[in-house]
This record gives C-alpha cells, sequence and structure tokens, in this order.
C-alpha cells in the first residue's frame, strides 16, 4: 500500500487553445493539512483560484510546474507534449511521490507507480489543486505574453479559439507564441501569406 502523504496529483491546462505553453503541474498535498475550498480550477473564480494558488503554495508538502512550449507542441503533438508537460512537474517536485494519480483517461510513464482517474480535477483534492496550480500560473503566461503580441487579446481568452482571436488571427497573421501544428493557425498563415 502507498502512503497518500506522498501521492502526487497531476493535471494539466492549456491543450485546446492556439497559443501558448501547455502547463502541468504536480501537487502532494499534507494529508494533515486541508485546504477549504478546493475545486476543479474551471469552476472556480479567478480571484478565487488566485487565492487557492497561494494557500496551495504555503501548505503543500511540494509542488511543481512543468511545462511544453510552442516548438515541443508542434514537434511532437500536443498528446505527447502535455506527458512531457506532466513527466517534466512530477520530476520537478522536492519530494519523491510514491504514487502519481493523473487527472484523464492516461497517464505517461514515471518512475514511480501511477495511475489515472477520470473527472479526477473534480474527485481528488491533491488533483484539484493541481488543476488551480497550473490554471493560474498559465493564465499569469499568457496575460504577460498579451504585452508582446497586443493584437490578438491573449489576456482575455488565454489563447483559446475565440471569435476575437480567430478575427485577429486573420487580421495579423499568427505570431511565434501560435501552435503552427493547430489548424486555424496554419489556415491563418496561408491566408495571410497569399
Amino acid at each position: 500500500m502507498y502512503r497518500t502523504e506522498h501521492c502526487a496529483g497531476v493535471d494539466e491546462v492549456g491543450r485546446g487553445p492556439l497559443a501558448g505553453a501547455v502547463l502541468a503541474a504536480a501537487v502532494i498535498l499534507d494529508p494533515f493539512c486541508e485546504i477549504e475550498g478546493l475545486a476543479d480550477s474551471k469552476v472556480l473564480s479567478a480571484k478565487r483560484r488566485e487565492a487557492l494558488d497561494v494557500l496551495i503554495r504555503e501548505q503543500a508538502v511540494s509542488f511543481s510546474i512543468g511545462r511544453a512550449d510552442v516548438e515541443e507542441i508542434d514537434r511532437i503533438n500536443i498528446l505527447q507534449a502535455t506527458m512531457l508537460a506532466m513527466q517534466r512537474a512530477v520530476e520537478g517536485l522536492h519530494v519523491a511521490p510514491d504514487f502519481v494519480m493523473v487527472d484523464g483517461n492516461r497517464t505517461p510513464v514515471f518512475k514511480c507507480p501511477a495511475d489515472y482517474l477520470v473527472k479526477g480535477d473534480s474527485r481528488l483534492d491533491s488533483i484539484k489543486a493541481a488543476s488551480i496550480i497550473a490554471k493560474v500560473a498559465r493564465d499569469r503566461e499568457m496575460i504577460e505574453l498579451d504585452k508582446a503580441y497586443p493584437h490578438y487579446g491573449l489576456a482575455s481568452h488565454k489563447g483559446y479559439a475565440t471569435r476575437v482571436h480567430l478575427d485577429a488571427l486573420r487580421k495579423h497573421g499568427p505570431s511565434p507564441i501560435h501552435r503552427m501544428s493547430f489548424a486555424p493557425c496554419r489556415q491563418r498563415e496561408l491566408c495571410f501569406h497569399s
């Protein structure tokens, strides 16, 4: 039996957007220190996510964020890049986990036993915490990238394929942070250069 205090929860954010990196977080929670209000990051307000992010960082036994950049996404595909970000997150923990639980329906190869849990981000506290850490970190990155690439509205839609984003792609073409392996970016580049 695995010691639950060394079980890391892992979740990712950013598989669907047209721009930016995919991020994953790994979190080992202290089983004797409950953090109230943990939930799937998608159902929390930005303000609540920010507050929980601080608590998780202060109270977790260990947490880490892994990433795969746009170049890696385009080179190895988004699924493999997501698995790579998860592996990097777990490798970055300063306390080695005895077991890893991954949100979703598959798990990458880790140095310790692992399993997946469908809808884990609404069922297991360590995965909920990872969901929050990853979401807050990626949102912050997109807000910073908005300053470098202000034509796309990244701060508001975080790189997802909204009408505003697609219109900006049509008008300005893709930027260096756009995922050219994703059809909307590839098509906009063809339209922009034709």
